[in-house]
This record gives structure tokens, C-alpha cells and sequence, in this order.
């Protein structure tokens, strides 16, 4: 199948090409490269041995896009491109809401013109707001509390209308929770632009040199240690959950699936799983709480094995050695390439 993967040069879009090409896909990656690298989808290229075309755009150049659906031809469309920090919203909101959602408008009227009717959407556990109940399914309540958050919703929504406008479209929601770790050859992995807006690669930038020591953002949770807890799920794991909902006929017209690993890690068990797995001691210092911080969450995501078969492999140990051996083997990241 042609597919067409929006931000493909980012964190999870690169994994998600391997599994794509790994599957027999043909690929065609769009991404201008404001969160991703255009040296990932080099690296992709070499572990796959396949080849992939990508193109320099904009999700919100409506000809560009008419050009590339044109010219490729693409059967469905998985979509990741967009902003990405709950913090960086929160001050920029109107970008958020131009790119996430202006983007994706112009994404499924380019998809229309052409009546390719297959979209696969990169979503957020952020969707769900202050738990009512753990863990979390998809008939918890929505209420997102921050901008990002309510873009991934606002799509969701555009996406359902727009697969009952025509009857044999196809929307498959993945409402995912915290993705980490790297692909196990060490060739491609997440490489933050700036500072880390997430724990793992923070604590691997400690562990690697690049930064003094790690902050933690509250210590006095209802947890086992204090610190907060969230659901880590193996960005290779998360990668097939996309590769598996472009084919699978038990998905509705319009379906909502969480993406996790079924259980909460603390950031101090985190940190102190990536010490035991790196050799490394990691220096920490606890701060107050940060404001809109939950203390705990993690998914149920029995929907998407019953659906589409799909499960986790992959552990926190797991996590922790491909996480390490990327950042081993690329101490700038993708440096210069």
C-alpha cells in the first residue's frame, strides 16, 4: 500500500517508517522539520534497505499537497505532523491552533480531492484531562486542560465528520500515552530540538554528559515514592499499533483507540531502571510541583488487542537499554547530517 506519513522525520514518525517499509509499504514522508531530521529518514533508509521519498512541506501548503497527492498517490495517510509541548501551547496557543488544526483541515481536503479515504491519527491521552477513573478508556469523558490537548480533540471530531461525509471513509483515532525508548539497532531514536520537554530523554542527556542533573517536579504524590507516574509505552511498540490500523476490518468507520502499556512507572523508578540498565548514577534534584500535573494515570488499551491484536512487547528494561544505546552510539544525536 502507498502511504503517506505526515512529520514522518520526527520521534515516532521515523519508527513508524521502519514498520511501514519492514511491512512492504511504499512510503512518502512530508515534514518541514521544525520537531524532526531529515538524517533519521536517511538512517530509516539503512535499516530497512528500502526507499522512502521526502518532501520538505508544510501540512498547511494546500498546493504542495495537491501536488504531492497527485503525484504519489497515497491509498491512506498516517498523520503525526504538528506542535507537540502542553507547556509551549499553553503560551502559544493560536500557532497550536493553526498548525494542529489549520493543518489538518488542509490535510483532508487535499485527502478529498483525490478520494484517498484511509486516515490514521496521531492523538493523546492529553485528550482525557484530570482522571475520573483509572486507568483510563475510551469511554472516559474528554476534557482537555490545556491547548494542545484540545487541538488533538478538536481533529478527533474533524475527523469523525469527515469520514460520515462520504460512506466508505475511514478514521482510526490512536490516543496515546507517553512514548519512549529507541529502535534497537541505535541508528534512530528520540533527538529533542532545545531542551527535553519529556523525563526519558532528560534523564538520558544526564546520563550522557549533556546536562548537570535532572529535575523532578514534585515529590509528595499519592504514589509509591511520591514522584509522579505515567504510562510508558516503546515507541517500536507504538509504531506497529499504527501499521496495524491501516488494514484491519474490525476497526468501525470512525474508531478511538488507547495506546499504552497498562501500568504506571514513577519517575523515580524510571530513573532508577535507566541507572541500573546504563551503569550510570544520574544526580536529581526534587522541585515543587509543577502546576496541572497529575499525580497518576495509565491506559487500558484491551480495545486495541480486541480490535486489531495489538499488545506491548516491550518493558521498561527494554526502554532503558535502547534508550542508552542510542544515545551511546550518537552522543550529539543526529549531529551534522
Amino acid at each position: 500500500m502507498r502511504v503517506l506519513v505526515t512529520g514522518g522525520a520526527g520521534y515516532i514518525g521515523s519508527h513508524t517508517c521502519v514498520e511501514l517499509l519492514n511491512s512492504g509499504h511504499e512510503v512518502c514522508v512530508i515534514d518541514n522539520l521544525c520537531n524532526g531530521h531529515e538524517a533519521a529518514l536517511k538512517r530509516v533508509q539503512n535499516i530497512t534497505n528500502c526507499e522512502l521519498q521526502f518532501m520538505n512541506v508544510d501540512i498547511r501548503d494546500a498546493n504542495a499537497l495537491d501536488n504531492i497527492f497527485n503525484s504519489f498517490k497515497p491509498k491512506a495517510v498516517i498523520h503525526f505532523a504538528g506542535l507537540k509541548a502542553v507547556g509551549e501551547s499553553v503560551k502559544y496557543p493560536l500557532s497550536y491552533y493553526d498548525v494542529n488544526v489549520g493543518g489538518s483541515i488542509s490535510l483532508l481536503s487535499a485527502m478529498s480531492k483525490v478520494g484517498c479515504d484511509n486516515i490514521v491519527f496521531s492523538s493523546s491521552a492529553t485528550v482525557y484531562g484530570k482522571p475520573e477513573y483509572l486507568p483510563y478508556d475510551e469511554k472516559h469523558p474528554t476534557n482537555p486542560v490545556n491547548p494542545y490537548g484540545r487541538t488533538k480533540l478538536i481533529v478527533e471530531n474533524i475527523i469523525n465528520d469527515w469520514t460520515t461525509e462520504v460512506s466508505n471513509r475511514k478514521g482510526t483515532v490512536l490516543r496515546y500515552f507517553n512514548p519512549v525508548g529507541a529502535h534497537e539497532s541505535g541508528q534512530i531514536g528520540e533527538e529533542p530540538i532545545g531542551i527535553p520537554n519529556n523525563l526519558m530523554p532528560y534523564i538520558a542527556q544526564v546520563a550522557d554528559g549533556r546536562r548537570e542533573y535532572l529535575n523532578i517536579f514534585g515529590n509528595d504524590y499519592e504514589t509509591a515514592d511520591g514522584t509522579g507516574a505515567r504510562d510508558y509505552i516503546h515507541v517500536v511498540d507504538l509504531a506497529h499499533a499504527h501499521v496495524f490500523a491501516l488494514g484491519q476490518n474490525k476497526l468501525n468507520k470512525f474508531d478511538v483507540l488507547n495506546i499504552g502499556g497498562g501500568k504506571s512507572t514513577t519517575a523515580f523508578e524510571l530513573l532508577k531502571k535507566f541507572e541500573e540498565t546504563s551503569g550510570v548514577t544520574i544526580k536529581f534534584k526534587y522541585l515543587p510541583r509543577r502546576e496541572g500535573d497529575l499525580a497518576a494515570f495509565w491506559a487500558n488499551s484491551s480495545k486495541a488487542f480486541e480490535k486489531m491484536s495489538w499488545k506491548t512487547e516491550r518493558n521498561i528494561k527494554k526502554i532503558c537499554e535502547d534508550t542508552w544505546r542510542w544515545h551511546k552510539l550518537n552522543p550529539i544525536g543526529y549531529g551534522r547530517e
